[in-house]
């Protein structure tokens, strides 16, 4: 089984963010290909579970991921932090290799996820 962790900050965060929206079950997390180094990480507000994803329920808040995303994501942990005047979500992930200098997108280790998942 894959394991994503959620820390409480970030899980309040989902519901702060759930309820401004006015609906919604719960927070999409998801790699995409983009930047100089390959991946980024994406979130979005779900308002469905799709047929091809995972839902993970922790601290009273759902996280949908694409099971293609699990083996890249398997011992992450999702938290909520604020730096100075910034908020934001923070993954920390222990299949990402590099991440590029301006810190927008990652590799994966050789074998993690992605690679091993074809």
């Amino acid at each position: 089984m894959t394991s994503i962790t959620l820390t409480q900050a970030a899980a309040r965060q989902i519901r702060s963010q759930i309820a401004r929206h006015g609906s919604g079950i719960g927070l999409r997390v998801g790699l995409k290909p983009v930047g100089c180094s390959g991946y980024a990480y994406t979130y979005a507000l779900a308002d469905d579970v799709r047929d091809d994803e995972l839902r993970i329920e922790s601290h009273d808040v759902t996280l949908l991921i694409a099971k293609r995303d699990l083996p890249s994501l398997d011992g992450a942990r999702l938290d909520f932090v604020t730096e100075g005047l910034r908020q934001s979500f923070q993954v920390d992930n222990p299949n990402v290799g590099n991440t590029c200098g301006c810190g927008e997108s990652f590799s994966l280790k050789q074998g993690a996820g992605k690679g091993a998942a074809g």
